[in-house]
């Protein structure tokens, strides 16, 4: 995989080693945690595991997966944002964490806009799906905003959670023609 995806602000790329520090600083952070029904990692070295074993793969096996999300002005990673496919659901969910300091910002919604319009024109989907925690209303709310609609409240993969499922189909999703 190499592909990357750029906004005016955000440069979307694919995760390499050498992020290893943010991607640690984002996933051992309980706020942002707090919604993704993820422990908090403890040790650089499970943020390593988590680049190589997981987002390579994906982009290996899927040709696609989560991206570093490189704030431009800041020249950092602040998170990550991206489609990744999900096996056990048979499904492909858009997905985005950023550090709490880049919340209410607007950057998930430029983000989500760009990976969509990027994934149903370079990627043979048909659907794009994004879960969220019932109580994380601003995620919720950025996945309506970029076009996809709620379909149902339901637990993933049995985990006993109150998730809204949201989705967008190719042929219906309308933001293909804007910016």
């Amino acid at each position: 995989m190499a592909y990357t995806i750029e906004t005016d602000r955000i440069l979307l790329r694919p995760f390499t080693e050498d992020d290893v520090a943010a991607v640690f600083a984002f996933g051992s952070n309980s706020e942002i945690n707090r919604y993704t029904g993820d422990e908090n990692l403890k040790k650089l070295d499970h943020a390593l595991d988590i680049i190589r074993n997981t987002w390579f793969k994906d982009y290996e096996t899927y040709g696609y997966g989560r991206l570093a999300v490189f704030h431009k002005a800041e020249k950092k990673v602040i998170g990550f944002a991206g489609i990744k496919y999900l096996p056990e659901l048979e499904e492909t969910d858009l997905g985005f964490r950023f550090l709490p300091q880049y919340w209410g910002m607007g950057i998930a919604t430029e983000v989500s806009i760009a990976i969509l319009k990027h994934s149903f024109v370079n990627f043979p989907l048909n659907q794009i799906i994004g879960i969220a925690m019932k109580e994380n209303l601003a995620s919720c709310k950025v996945l309506e905003k970029v076009g996809l609609k709620w379909f149902k409240n339901d637990e993933v993969l049995g985990d006993g959670g109150d998730h809204r499922w949201f989705k967008t189909i190719r042929t219906d999703y309308n933001i293909l023609n804007k910016a």
